[in-house]
């Protein structure tokens, strides 16, 4: 419930306990991804949302039962449903929702969560939202009411290549020690992603696949997006960059143009050779795999040996401004530098996809448009145009 989350806690903190509902699974042209959340306090205001609209009103009584009776729901909403059209879901998705009441017994949790998002760390709450009514054959005897809506809470840097800190103990138990060690390890991993999920164990925690569902959510620190090249155009970027929820990173040698006041929207400017800083970054962990480079400088001496570093690496996205002339000589340069054609494979160059733009804004939206293109392997081409779900399953 990363969009709600801070509203919870202040309710919480305040001794007022509040219905929270998140997303835990979806299929096909769902609305809203696992762990899009809505939360319904005692007095009935509603913070976030779980479809964008469609089965806000169905769900908002189910929630005040919940508030009245501390008893958590699994709530399943498909298209095929009898009752599907009188609640809204028209789009052809299915998703579970899962319904808990959160009060001032949560708050150990939630202070964890908390404090690890005030020092930049992130955090995962696994939670259990469904467990079989019968044990298994030769199982120890287990209730699986009480195992719904206990909580472990993971806070701290998950493994990477160059981490900053270390995870620390977990926080609560889901009921079982190695269904606890299983759920930790797996929850790091989605952790390290900044995905949240469903997994599911056996009681004691056996990789089997039924039992025990867990939903995951993680607090992820934001991904980075660096742009190179202090210019109009990045300051476009950023702006831009910071709207898609990226912490963003300007970047140039040249200390008269890398100031603080031409990038306003920037998380920092950086006055620093734009290979070397790149290198440290990724060197100390602070760019990986989610971070997006945008290489804007359009100048050999800057571009080619920034462009040799950022490609020898999996970074989400690298994109680089220029003319086509001007993206054949760096090719060439690139290629003499040793870079495979795998490695020159993942440069977007020129940057952005062909929108017609001409001024700055407009270049940025097609720069955003290409990354978020390739995050989600979009095509670029109108809806329109294709067949299948609108919503795609993420």
């Amino acid at each position: 419930m990363p969009d709600v989350f801070d509203e919870v806690h202040r309710r919480c903190r305040a001794g007022e306990p509040v219905a929270v509902a998140t997303v835990v699974a979806t299929w096909r042209s769902a609305p809203q991804p696992p762990g899009a959340t809505m939360a319904v306090a005692v007095d009935g205001t509603v913070t976030g949302s779980v479809s964008g609209g469609c089965v806000e009103a169905d769900l908002y009584e189910r929630s005040r039962r919940v508030l009245d009776t501390g008893a958590p729901e699994l709530i399943h909403y498909g298209i095929g449903d009898d009752d599907a059209y009188a609640v809204g879901l028209t789009c052809g998705g299915v998703l579970d929702v899962f319904v808990e009441r959160v009060d001032a017994s949560a708050l150990p949790e939630m202070e964890a969560v908390a404090a690890a998002r005030r020092g930049g760390q992130p955090a995962a709450v696994v939670t259990c939202v469904a467990a079989d009514a019968a044990d298994p054959p030769g199982a120890v005897p287990t209730d699986p009411a009480r195992r719904l809506g206990r909580r472990l809470v993971l806070t701290g840097q998950p493994p990477t290549t160059a981490p900053t800190t270390t995870p620390r103990p977990p926080i609560g138990s889901l009921g079982d020690d190695r269904l606890d060690d299983a759920a930790r390890v797996d929850a790091l991993g989605l952790l390290a992603a900044g995905h949240s999920g469903m997994l599911r164990y056996g009681y004691h925690g056996q990789r089997r696949g039924s039992g025990i569902s867990l939903f995951v959510t993680a607090y992820a620190t934001p991904p980075r997006m660096i742009v190179f090249g202090a210019i109009d155009f990045a300051a476009a970027v950023a702006r831009i960059g910071a709207f898609l929820g990226y912490r963003v990173t300007v970047c140039d040698a040249r200390p008269v143009f890398a100031t603080a006041r031409r990038f306003p929207e920037a998380d920092e400017v950086v006055v620093r050779w734009p290979h070397h800083y790149l290198r440290t970054e990724l060197d100390a962990g602070r760019a990986d795999g989610r971070t997006v480079v945008c290489v804007l400088t359009h100048d050999p001496k800057f571009d080619v040996p920034l462009l040799e570093v950022a490609l020898r690496h999996r970074l989400a996205y690298v994109g680089a401004m220029g003319s086509r002339r001007t993206h054949d000589e760096r090719h060439k340069l690139l290629r003499e530098a040793g870079l495979s054609a795998a490695q020159l494979a993942r440069l977007a160059s020129p940057i952005g996809l062909d929108l017609g733009g001409r001024t700055p804004e407009e270049t940025a939206v097609s720069v955003a448009a290409q990354i978020v293109a390739a995050r989600w392997g979009g095509s670029g081409r109108p809806l329109a145009a294709l067949d299948g779900p609108v919503h795609p399953p993420g």
